[in-house]
């Protein structure tokens, strides 16, 4: 039975297969994959940047890390602040923080001299 079919399909002939033209299909099928690929990173990307109208009505305003699984979050939404410890047992607010945000302050940053007045002090130690 295999030999009948054997004998009935024809057999190419290695001078047959036109290897440019191979090569060619190969290398534009890949990039037409890495295209594909990169159109859908930047279509994903874009559509999370979109927002509802109003805007994004909770957000999330510091971490910090308790423990190697533990957080403490400082979470805002819809005009409150709410303390929220996370671990492997799950959430739980810690706190509620009720009335106005005030906004935070930060303490000034102390001046950094620029590179040449650095090289100059540099150069008067020497």
């Amino acid at each position: 039975m295999f030999i009948a079919l054997a004998a009935a399909a024809p057999i190419a002939a290695a001078s047959d297969v036109n290897v440019g033209a191979e090569l060619l299909r190969v290398v534009l099928s890949l990039c037409a994959i890495i295209a594909v690929i990169l159109v859908a990173g930047w279509f994903t990307r874009r559509m999370q940047g979109r927002t509802q109208p109003g805007g994004r009505r909770i957000r999330c305003l510091e971490v910090f890390s308790v423990g190697a699984r533990d957080r403490l979050m400082l979470i805002e939404a819809d005009g409150k602040r709410l303390l929220v410890g996370t671990g492997q047992g799950g959430m739980r607010t810690l706190h509620v923080y009720e009335g106005e945000v005030a906004p935070a302050t930060l303490p000034a940053a102390p001046q950094v001299p620029n590179f040449g007045e650095l090289l100059n002090r540099w150069k008067r130690k020497a």
